[in-house]
């Protein structure tokens, strides 16, 4: 993997070939981009963050009342998540976070992994706010995971049917300050790969996000005004015969600060089988059942998951 020593930023107003030869470039090396000129008003991505703040005020038995569930909807308490099967660090610790996760409301099917309904605090407008900045950002996943395939020298038809119906994550995630002394694994977020497609974040300018090169070096992914952190997770990395790269990155907030940061996951179907795209070369993966890698993934990181899949 070629190394690199800084992010670039991709600009969404370019031509379409620009914008495909610039998302070639920095996800096949990096794996991370900003992106500007994405269309989402900041006046909608302000009032998430002004949401996911008045959630993180609430008492704490408040929160609890929706704690996760079965269906990975509600609140995620601090050190329940760890994250085990990093393979970039002997991870024992939890992350120091606490955050609330919505997904796509449906009913429960029993052929879906993780189908439901999300579960909403008594806040005013949080719901309305949170579905619109997920309506928002679903379209902006959909245009993103187009230019991949392009990126890829694929055809972007054959990647879209499974992103018709997508796993969408928004994670409101809060991390308190790490006091200076920690332990050097004590992190906000252990060093990890993305399992999904596509990450698109909104942070706040406290920073601690960090990005690791192929020499091992960590370099910061600090707020820039107007851009979203944009990174490839395993299943693109997947689809696209390992071309674009899925990064390890972590979080370590030492700035004395709390700091709030918005991932918004964008995901193929749960049933969707995972498997290199025709036009990306002699498959260097065997195919993969996304439900199936998810309920191992979860199962491993996740308390709630770990009582409800032993």
């Amino acid at each position: 993997m070629t190394d690199f020593t800084k992010i670039s930023v991709i600009d969404l107003s370019q031509s379409d070939e620009t914008i495909v030869s610039d998302f070639a470039a920095a996800y096949s090396t990096a794996g991370f981009a900003y992106i500007k000129n994405h269309g989402i008003p900041q006046s909608l991505i302000d009032a998430t963050f002004q949401a996911s703040a008045d959630f993180h005020s609430l008492p704490e038995a408040t929160k609890q009342a929706i704690a996760l569930n079965e269906n990975h909807r509600g609140y995620i308490p601090i050190n329940t998540s760890t994250d085990v099967n990093s393979k970039l660090a002997d991870v024992k610790k939890p992350n120091q976070s606490s955050s609330f996760m919505m997904m796509h409301d449906s009913a429960a099917n029993p052929d879906e992994y993780l189908s439901g309904p999300n579960q909403w605090p008594n806040l005013p407008n949080f719901r309305d706010t949170l579905t619109a900045y997920t309506a928002a950002m679903t379209i902006l996943g959909q245009r993103l995971i187009s230019i991949a395939a392009k990126a890829c020298n694929a055809d972007p038809a054959n990647l879209a049917p499974a992103f018709e119906n997508p796993t969408l994550w928004l994670r409101l995630l809060h991390y308190p300050p790490t006091p200076p002394l920690s332990a050097d694994d004590l992190y906000g977020s252990a060093p990890h790969t993305d399992f999904g497609a596509l990450t698109l974040l909104a942070q706040d300018g406290v920073g601690g996000l960090q990005v690791q090169t192929p020499s091992g070096d960590w370099i910061d992914a600090p707020k820039i005004d107007g851009t979203f952190v944009v990174n490839v997770g395993d299943m693109l990395n997947r689809f696209s015969n390992g071309f674009l790269k899925s990064t390890p990155h972590r979080v370590i907030n030492r700035s004395g600060r709390e700091r709030y940061s918005i991932p918004f996951f964008f995901d193929p179907h749960v049933n969707t089988t995972v498997q290199p795209l025709a036009g990306t070369g002699d498959p260097k993966f065997s195919p993969l059942h996304f439900g199936d890698f998810l309920r191992a993934e979860l199962g491993a990181s996740y308390d709630k998951h770990k009582k409800a899949d032993p």
